[in-house]
């Protein structure tokens, strides 16, 4: 099946759908808007059909790849939900402790997307601990739509400290290291800008990709270094990018923030047509490069 790609739509549909995707608009409203580009035959119902995510593209590591051993481990959260499930990728020829890496999700759950991310990771002998902040209500489905909607029912604050437990299990492992970093994605990328407020120095570093960026009070709590990959046309989140980037001067936290230049929120989801292929690649090549640097080392 042949990719499509963000040029392939109008630039207002994209934006239409990034309000859906967040919550801003419901399905309905998003199916009104869609209306005035259905031409040529194509309807609303169809475009939607072609932006949602194919989730047989984020196979670039495969489960039963050679190099990787996955399990599923279960985390217990007193403070949260009572236990986040979570998926567990290790490099399959492991000698000794390993650096960690706590893989967030965007906020749809744990797609096959962010697992592909985590087996990423343990093939750069990492290992990835990727949490499901929907274990409370069953876990991901295997649908989209429905995560949305079950993400929804979710107590945030709990959900937060589901996954700050799942960062502290992952450090404290008798396998690791006790030197983790923490890369997320959209609703994710906010949760790991969060955990660097929280964890102080025992973040050892964060890459958010188009997160929700903390408050200048916050970010004086950092410890972490952090690298923040942007989509220049989110401009929603993007928009924040020069105050945390004042702020984290200010604290005196290493950092670095990458806008790309014509890509759109989600650049990194492989199996979205909002995906951009040459800043994906620069923005996780940035992500390697940062996590060796301070995580690995």
């Amino acid at each position: 099946m042949e990719r499509k790609k963000a040029s392939d739509f109008p630039q207002e549909l994209l934006d239409l759908l990034d309000s859906y995707v967040h919550g801003v608009i419901g399905r309905r409203e998003f199916f009104a808007g869609a209306q005035k580009f259905a031409v040529g035959g194509v309807t609303a119902a169809a475009l939607f059909e072609m932006l949602r995510p194919n989730y047989a593209l984020a196979n670039q590591v495969p489960e039963d790849d050679k190099r990787i051993k996955t399990e599923k481990v279960t985390v217990a959260s007193p403070q949260g939900n009572g236990k986040i499930d979570c998926y567990l990728v290790r490099p399959a020829d492991a000698r000794g402790k390993l650096p960690g890496i706590l893989v967030v999700h965007e906020n749809r759950g744990l797609n096959p997307y962010i697992k592909d991310v985590a087996r990423r990771l343990a093939t750069n002998g990492y290992m990835a601990l990727a949490p499901d902040g929907l274990t409370s209500v069953g876990g991901y489905s295997g649908d989209d739509d429905n995560g949305a909607k079950l993400f929804q029912q979710v107590d945030g604050a709990k959900m937060r400290e589901d996954f700050y437990a799942a960062a502290m299990y992952l450090k404290n492992r008798p396998d690791c290291t006790g030197k983790i970093g923490a890369v997320g994605f959209c609703f994710g990328g906010g949760i790991v800008n969060q955990l660097a407020v929280r964890m102080g120095s025992d973040l050892a570093a964060a890459v958010p990709f188009y997160g929700a960026q903390p408050s200048a009070a916050d970010v004086a709590k950092i410890k972490a270094p952090i690298n923040a990959q942007y989509g220049e046309l989110d401009t929603r989140i993007s928009g924040g990018w020069p105050a945390f980037d004042a702020a984290l001067t200010q604290a005196g936290v290493p950092h670095e923030g990458h806008i790309y230049k014509g890509a759109n929120h989600g650049f990194h989801n492989d199996t979205t047509p909002r995906y951009d292929e040459a800043a994906a690649k620069e923005a996780w090549q940035h992500t390697l490069d940062w996590f060796n640097k301070y995580v690995k080392a």
